[in-house]
């Protein structure tokens, strides 16, 4: 079953951030061009800039079909289309729930450089995490194993300018080509929901191509 949205979807009014609140949507027109078709430089990006066909995704940090998506069907996918220049992958988060969000603000404290290398570790140990008493905390130990410290991420996870964007880009997405699960994937012309097989994601780039 596909991850449904709990943050982004119509009904949501609020995102409570520790003591902040960030009311959803604000700040959304201004960040109206974050999420469109156009790649921004708000995105992080897998893969050759210049590659010509381009692969959104749309994507929550406690989505389980998610993580297989980024430990089962990714690497594959890389190796034979990004790697190689023909593909490139552009990340959004869509988040579903506060701890989503968290685990998107704390990517956000690394360098872009780390970015993906983490967001994998992020997937790969979700059961751990996402399953522990303290979610949140069980995030920070992640962020320390990457070299942040506490008071680092303390900041990042509290940082209600940041959600802002990350739900703006969410927002977009919805509106725009009608994300409203997770995975959800957008080359060319063609949108894919949930974690398909590689053989859909082939056929879909060499249809852009």
């Amino acid at each position: 079953m596909l991850r449904r949205t709990l943050l982004i979807g119509a009904a949501a009014g609020v995102v409570l951030l520790g003591p902040g609140i960030v009311p959803f949507g604000r700040g959304a027109g201004a960040q109206a061009q974050e999420g469109s078709s156009g790649v921004t430089e708000f995105d992080r990006v897998l893969g050759d800039p210049d590659a010509p066909v381009t692969i959104f995704e749309y994507a929550s940090f406690t989505c389980p079909h998610c993580a297989s998506f980024h430990t089962d069907t990714l690497p594959e996918l890389k190796s034979r289309f990004i790697d190689t220049g023909r593909a490139k992958l552009v990340f959004r988060q869509f988040p579903l729930n506060q701890v989503d969000l968290r685990a998107g603000l704390l990517l956000r404290c690394v360098a872009e450089e780390q970015y993906f290398n983490m967001a994998g570790v992020i997937f790969q140990q979700q059961r751990q995490w996402a399953s522990a008493s303290d979610p949140v905390a069980a995030l920070g130990q992640i962020g320390r194993m990457a070299g942040l410290n506490q008071e680092t991420i303390d900041a990042c996870m509290a940082d209600e300018a940041m959600a802002n964007r990350i739900i703006g880009v969410a927002q977009t997405g919805q509106q725009q080509y009608g994300v409203n699960s997770t995975p959800t994937f957008v080359i060319g012309e063609e949108v894919i929901v949930g974690a398909r097989p590689i053989e859909e994601f082939a056929r879909a780039i060499e249809d852009a191509g």
